[in-house]
């Protein structure tokens, strides 16, 4: 029968994945505004959405501490609170990157295109369903379906390469397109950035539930406790 730290923990993660839901659809959103060139969807994310993440962020904290100083918590659940408020940090962090690409978004919708956008979507998609899959797998404590996340980060940081690598011709090609060009290299800058904190996510669910650190090419298992 699970303890009332137990259950208290139970209840913090289910904010945490609520939170999390209001992030991946912030990231949807952001890229449905550039590609459809829709204003009230991008003004929705960088305003609205933003100001509840970061909200939602200070109240998950504030519990996750409060559950620190009252019950003093040891071993697995010391864990598992520690990773909560890193998971916290992370998804306002991701609400940040999803606002860029929202404030990127309204400032190309209004000028002609660099290009057609064709790999800025292949590479939201791979980053998007990367962060289903570590939120997934912190749901679930799945250590398998977290190394296939970190196994993928690898596609995102190749079409950020492309990307960058064919915005630099246009804008050598057409000097006037260096504006447009350098707004979807931050796009895919933090498109990139999401795909590195769903890694990072991932990592920190394989050391939970293996108590394996994988992070910075860290091998083998590690003393962790029960």
């Amino acid at each position: 029968m699970p303890t009332v730290l137990e259950d208290k923990i139970a209840g913090l993660k289910r904010q945490l994945i609520t939170m999390a839901g209001i992030v991946e659809e912030m990231i949807e959103n952001s890229i449905k505004a550039l590609v459809n060139k829709d204003q009230a969807l991008a003004e929705q994310v960088a305003g609205p959405d933003e100001a509840r993440v970061n909200r939602m962020e200070i109240e998950n904290e504030d519990s996750a501490i409060n559950l620190i100083a009252l019950y003093q918590p040891e071993a697995s659940n010391l864990r598992t609170i520690a990773m909560i408020i890193k998971l916290n940090n992370d998804l306002e962090r991701l609400g940040d990157h999803a606002e860029n690409i929202a404030g990127a978004a309204l400032f190309l919708m209004a000028r002609p295109p660099v290009k057609p956008l064709v790999d800025i979507p292949k590479m939201a998609d791979q980053s998007i369903a990367m962060l289903k899959d570590a939120l997934d797998a912190f749901t679930r404590g799945d250590a398998e379906l977290a190394r296939s996340v970190c196994a993928r980060d690898s596609v995102v940081d190749e079409l950020n390469r492309k990307i960058k690598d064919e915005l630099l011709v246009c804008m050598t090609r057409d000097p006037n397109t260096i504006e447009r060009a350098l707004k979807l290299l931050m796009v895919s800058l933090n498109l990139e950035r999401i795909a590195d904190l769903a890694t990072n996510i991932a990592e920190d669910v394989i050391y939970i539930a293996t108590g394996e650190s994988i992070k910075h090419g860290a091998g083998g298992p590690q003393a962790t406790g029960s």
